[in-house]
């Protein structure tokens, strides 16, 4: 049976899967229920070997093909964490817990990675081993780099890693990947202002740290304007301001600046915290304030290897066509610690449509179960491809 009718047959068994996941989100390393959900999933598939605990709360699961002594192995992994977002979804599967939200795809990805378990347990059309990786923590938390640190790549000897991620209002039955920089390295920073706050009658009794932070921010901007090449990818957003007042009639003697930065380059990207501190500080001077800032590093770019790009787009071939598939897709200025593992070993992340959908992140988000099969017929095509029979 062709791989994606064999994903068909047992598409209503997935969205059960990908619904219990969803109703029951979890965050960064705390997974208990999710973890052991997908434990017991792949026990009951068959699998080779199971460990958990691997990065904290990761879960690494061997499948063996025909011949394991070929010495080759490759890996899959899919992300399993939700996000601190109230849902506004009214279905059948809506989160049961209140700030905690699928709102970016995860139990589409894990749901995913188990239909390929399923299949793969079934088939063995393939020789060598599969290496399945469950991530906790990639929503900001590091998970990815605590499997890295873990000996991920080492000890379970993978050769090769691919991962994927669904893309809202690209088509269902589409794939979109390029060779390169595919999504941004991603970068964090706090700002505290210091001032004497006061009456907010009396202003000239006062250093007004309120008034310092605005123009910080407004000269912030001017940093992506005017000190970098308008060839250059870069983002600087402020994303939060806070004070230790919320009174009409305060002025506050500290502000709390927050934000993010975006690069496709990492030059750029190294050249970036002298510049928010330079900027902030000398801002803050000039208003009878000081300014002392936090930059800290994040995920680095996720950069897809040129060899295996073309690997996962004729794994996609074999599931959509050719002319299914996005191969000069723009680049995302959005984060994705998948790049952790890149650097560790050779591989590509490709993008699966979710069709007309709200943005990652979104409180109206949902994963569309449609997307499962193209996904799973992905990974599976590419390890009867890149692990074959003799």
């Amino acid at each position: 049976m062709p791989i994606k009718n064999r994903f068909a047959d047992f598409q209503n068994e997935m969205v059960t899967w990908r619904h219990n996941f969803h109703e029951h989100p979890e965050l960064q390393f705390d997974l208990p229920r999710t973890t052991k959900k997908v434990i017991e999933l792949l026990k009951e598939f068959g699998v080779n070997s199971i460990k958990n605990e691997v990065g904290k709360s990761g879960i690494v699961a061997e499948i063996h093909g025909q011949k394991v002594d070929s010495g080759r192995s490759i890996g899959f992994r899919a992300d399993m964490d939700a996000l601190p977002v109230s849902e506004v979804n009214n279905f059948s599967h809506k989160s049961k817990i209140e700030n905690k939200m699928h709102a970016c795809g995860h139990d589409g990805h894990t749901t995913i990675l188990l239909g390929v378990a399923k299949y793969l347990c079934e088939t063995r059309n393939f020789n060598g081993r599969v290496v399945l990786v469950f991530q906790p923590a990639e929503e900001g938390g590091g998970g990815a780099k605590a499997m890295v640190d873990d000996n991920l790549i080492k000890n379970w000897d993978i050769n090769e890693i691919y991962g994927l991620h669904n893309l809202p209002n690209l088509p269902v039955g589409e794939f979109a990947i390029k060779s390169g920089a595919l999504m941004a390295a991603s970068d964090f920073f706090e700002i505290i202002v210091e001032g004497k706050g006061g009456h907010a009658a009396l202003p000239h009794f006062s250093n007004d740290t309120t008034l310092a932070s605005s123009a910080i921010v407004l000269a912030l901007q001017q940093i992506v304007s005017r000190r970098v090449s308008a060839l250059q990818s870069v983002v600087l957003s402020v994303t939060g301001l806070s004070t230790d007042t919320m009174a009409h009639n305060v002025t506050p003697d500290t502000v709390r600046i927050t934000g993010t930065t975006r690069f496709l380059d990492e030059q750029e990207r190294q050249k970036m915290p002298s510049s928010i501190q330079k900027t902030a500080e000398s801002t803050a001077v000039a208003y009878g304030c000081s300014a002392k800032v936090r930059y800290e590093f994040g995920v680095s770019v996720t950069d897809n290897y040129v060899e295996n790009t073309e690997f996962a787009v004729a794994a996609a071939k074999e599931v959509v066509g050719a002319q299914n598939i996005k191969t000069d897709i723009e680049p995302i200025m959005a984060g994705e610690d998948f790049s952790e593992m890149l650097s560790q070993c050779p591989g590509a992340f490709i993008f699966l449509g979710n069709g007309p959908s709200a943005s990652w992140h979104n409180p109206s988000y949902d994963f569309n179960n449609e997307a499962l099969p193209f996904g799973c017929s992905w990974f599976a095509n590419l390890a009867e491809q890149r692990l074959p029979l003799d």
